[in-house]
Order: C-alpha cells, then sequence, then structure tokens
C-alpha cells in the first residue's frame, strides 16, 4: 500500500497533516493513502503553476502538441499498471476500468494534442473609421486572438477521475494555461499518479499540480486563491452553487458541469427496434457503472400505450444483471462509491415506497458482502413531484412515468432543477427532432445514448454553465483578446 504526497513543481511534496485512506468500495479495504492539505500546500501550489504559466504559454504550439501525445503514449503503455489501481479505488467493473478510464483519458490528451495546433486567430475585415477626437480615421485592421486563461483549478468527480482530469488538463494545457488539480476524495490516486507521467513526457515543472483532502478545504483555498484564474469543477450542483458564488467574489471564470437527472422520452410512434433499443439505453443505469453518470436516463417516460410493456422490458432487463464482485468479469453491476452513497441511494428508494410508488424490481440490499451495493430497482408510478423524479440519486435507480401528450412528456421532462442531457426515442426522427427544441437540456440524444465527442458539452438550468468538449473545449479555456491596427 502506497502512501502519497502532493505533486508540486514536479515532485512529490510529503503532507503537513499526514494522510487519509482510500477505500475499495467492493472490498472495503484499504487501497493506499492520500494526503490530506493545508492552505499553504495549496498556496504552493497555485505559486508553481503562476512561476509557470508564462514560460509555457510561450512555449511553441506545436512543442505543445508533443507532449500531449507523449502523454497519451505513456497513459496507453502504462494502462496494465493503471487499470487495477483505478478500479480499486473507484469500485468499477474491470470491463469499465480497463475500456472506459486509461484509453478514453488517452484519447482526450491525443484529440488536444491536435487541438494545441487549432488556428487561434479570427481575423477580422479592415474597416474604415472616421475621425474623432480619440483619434485620426484610417483603414483599420483586426483580429480575435484565444489567449490562455491563466492558472486553472481542475476539480474533478469521482465516478470517472482520470477520464473527467484529462478532459479539463488537456484542453487547458494545449491552450497554454497552467494546472493545480483538485480530485475528488472518494479516489484521488491515479489522479496523483499522473503527475510523474505527464513530467516524464516532458510537461515542464510546475505546469501541472495535484493536492488533494478527505474534505472540502483543500478545493475551498484552491477557489479562493488570488493567484487562480479560472476553475473548472465536475461534481453536484449544491458544491457548484457554492464555488460560483466564491468564485465570483474575484470575478474569476468558471466551468461547471453538474448534475444531471435525464429523461428518456418514449413516443407512441416508436416501432419494436426503438423500443428494444429504448430499454438498452434506459438499462446502461444499471449495467453501467452503478448509474454513477451524471447523463445517465434515470427518468424513462413513456406514452401511456406503451408503458407497461416498456416497463416489463426494464424489469426482464435489470433482473439478468449480475451483481457482485467487480472484478469478475461475469460483473455488470458493481458497487458504489461508499457506505454514505449507498444510505442515500436506499433512503430515496423507501421514500418513493411510502410515498406510494411501485417498487418493480430491485428496492433491496443484495446479499453481497462486503462492499457498497445497491440492486438495480426500477421505480415505476411516480409522480413528477416526488424526490426520487427531481433529484439526482447517482446509482442503479431508473423512474417509470406515464404520459398522455407530447405536451406532457416536455413538461415532465422539463419540470426538474436540472438540464444536462435528455433522450427522445421515436420511429420519427424529424418529430423527435422538433421535440428536443422544447427540452430544456444542453444535450439531446435521439435513438441513442451515444455521445458525439466533438460537440459542445454542459448543461441548461442548474446543470452547469460553459462548455467543453471537442474544439468548444479550447475556447473553454481561452480569454478572447481583440488586436487592433493601423492599415
Amino acid at each position: 500500500m502506497t502512501a502519497y504526497g502532493h505533486w508540486i513543481a514536479g515532485a512529490w511534496r510529503a503532507p503537513e497533516k499526514g494522510h487519509y485512506p482510500v477505500v475499495n468500495p467492493a472490498t472495503e479495504e484499504v487501497v493506499g493513502e492520500a494526503p490530506e492539505s493545508t492552505p499553504a500546500e495549496v498556496a504552493d501550489a497555485v505559486a508553481a503553476a503562476r512561476a509557470a504559466q508564462d514560460g509555457w504559454s510561450r512555449t511553441a504550439r506545436r512543442e505543445r502538441a508533443a507532449v500531449l501525445d507523449r502523454i497519451a503514449d505513456l497513459l496507453v503503455e502504462r494502462g496494465k499498471e493503471l487499470v487495477p489501481l483505478l478500479q480499486a479505488e473507484t469500485g468499477a467493473t474491470m470491463r469499465v476500468a480497463s475500456t472506459m478510464q486509461v484509453p478514453v483519458a488517452a484519447d482526450r490528451f491525443r484529440r488536444y494534442a491536435r487541438g494545441a495546433v487549432e488556428p487561434d486567430v479570427i481575423p477580422l475585415a479592415p474597416r474604415a473609421v472616421g475621425a474623432s477626437a480619440l483619434a485620426p480615421g484610417g483603414l483599420l485592421g483586426a483580429a480575435a486572438v484565444r489567449r490562455p486563461v491563466g492558472v486553472v483549478a481542475c476539480i474533478t468527480s469521482y465516478n470517472f477521475p482520470i477520464v473527467n482530469l484529462a478532459g479539463k488538463v488537456a484542453p487547458a494545457l494545449a491552450m497554454g494555461n497552467t494546472v493545480v488539480a483538485k480530485p475528488a476524495p472518494q479516489d484521488p490516486l491515479c489522479c496523483l499518479e499522473l503527475g510523474p507521467i505527464l513530467r516524464e513526457a516532458g510537461l515542464p515543472d510546475g505546469v501541472f499540480n495535484v493536492v488533494t483532502g478527505s474534505g472540502p478545504a483543500a478545493g475551498e483555498a484552491l477557489v479562493t486563491h488570488p493567484g487562480v484564474d479560472m476553475v473548472s469543477f465536475t461534481g453536484s450542483s449544491a458544491v457548484g452553487k457554492k464555488i460560483a458564488e466564491t468564485a465570483g467574489r474575484s470575478l474569476k471564470r468558471t466551468l461547471m458541469e453538474l448534475g444531471g437527472k435525464g429523461a428518456a422520452v418514449i413516443l407512441e410512434d416508436a416501432d419494436d427496434k426503438v423500443i428494444r433499443s429504448a430499454i438498452g439505453a434506459v438499462g446502461s443505469v444499471w449495467s453501467f457503472h452503478s448509474g454513477q453518470v451524471c447523463t445517465a436516463p434515470t427518468r424513462v417516460l413513456v406514452h401511456r400505450s406503451l408503458y407497461e410493456r416498456v416497463v416489463a422490458g426494464l424489469k426482464h432487463y435489470a433482473e439478468s444483471l449480475t451483481v457482485g464482485d467487480p472484478v469478475d468479469n461475469s460483473t455488470i453491476v458493481g458497487p458504489v462509491i461508499s457506505a454514505a452513497q449507498r444510505d442515500r441511494v436506499e433512503a430515496h428508494v423507501a421514500a418513493a415506497r411510502a410515498e406510494g410508488a411501485r417498487i418493480v424490481t430491485g428496492g433491496t440490499r443484495p446479499p453481497v458482502r462486503p462492499g457498497f451495493y445497491v440492486a438495480p430497482t426500477l421505480i415505476a408510478d411516480a409522480t413528477p413531484s416526488m424526490i426520487v423524479a427531481r433529484e439526482e440519486l447517482f446509482g442503479p435507480v431508473v423512474v417509470a412515468m406515464p404520459f398522455d401528450t407530447d405536451d406532457e412528456a416536455v413538461r415532465i421532462a422539463n419540470g426538474t432543477a436540472y438540464g444536462l442531457y435528455d433522450y427522445v426515442f421515436s420511429g420519427d426522427t424529424a418529430r423527435a427532432w422538433a421535440l428536443a427544441a422544447r427540452l430544456r437540456s444542453g444535450n439531446v440524444g435521439i435513438n441513442t445514448v451515444q455521445r458525439h465527442p466533438e460537440t459542445p458539452f454542459g448543461g441548461f438550468k442548474e446543470s452547469g454553465t460553459g462548455r467543453d468538449g471537442g474544439s468548444f473545449g479550447l475556447a473553454a479555456y481561452s480569454e478572447l483578446q481583440s488586436v487592433v491596427w493601423p492599415s
């Protein structure tokens, strides 16, 4: 078992306050020890990033691209070492850990290696400007140029720690920013392992730093530090609001990817093929990382004519899934991240039962010991006002509700505080396209839960502010500077 230090200015730093244990959600055993942060250590990490920022921002873009490419290569090479650690600290199944964690992180660094050399100048047509008291008249040329924001605090979520961090760090570095990362307290170890990998790839010392902590103190110190220019956060809407409030006092740039309560709307024109696709898509709430995905379609809104058929199909799907040890290749549903999260999900299910909803399957703790397991649960006949139909649970729970008209479906879908990712399943894609325009959601999937990697990603309402993804990520981590000159 390894006791890690902070990664600051290209070297390990022993923590002043010692360490805290990182627990495997499947075995309840300690995987490793992460460092506790003091405000002074966070300040040191910010100072290192600030000192390195000017040099990195003036590094040739092709050189920055080469470093990001080497990072991707090293992640692929070290995959066999990283995957077991990542699997152990997250509790993800081996299928998810080996295919959707390290390889996707490598892909993101590779994507922004290309992004580092994308054009960053938008030329503007010359304009004739008349003389004024300010200056003589003439023909003026101009351009809008993307410039680095500066020092970026990257605060990440526990569900996909290394992927989420790569999605922030890669575009930030491509644009010439420097980074102080603060991973989620539950599973920060692989994020700490990135430090030496990025240094080996040729990233200058201080450009990437990592601090951790078991509570909110490290994140609070990072967000409030005057040397931080931007905060990029992925996590709950409640924490996002606090960060936005704090960052707003010094007008820090923020990028917020927050909670979701995705609705999958199944219209009455769905044929057998579309219905099967919809059931598989909604079933991903159970089969993919135990529902710990902010984009998951955790509400399924079904036209009343198809409702019982879809509920029966989802029940069959849920009951076919193997719950158990995530290291076993036959396992589909592993644990949630912690005992506290398991208890929270169970409490929401119990409340739904008490409010009169029908627990179609699941709803009781599976007989798997040790570990923090929640059975795939389907709740039917919920009402839109029930907490289980409004709040993000972040667990393997689906809530089914019928509707009679498109207007009613839209009203239910839009009836939560969230607006991150919704889905429409229909035999008429033109109709689905029109319905998508009425959904107050940053993303809409039509007859699919697949994501296009180049689309802008973010949410409406309390699901966040700003957009990243593809070239939009370069814009997210840059400021626009206008440059004007006489022609």
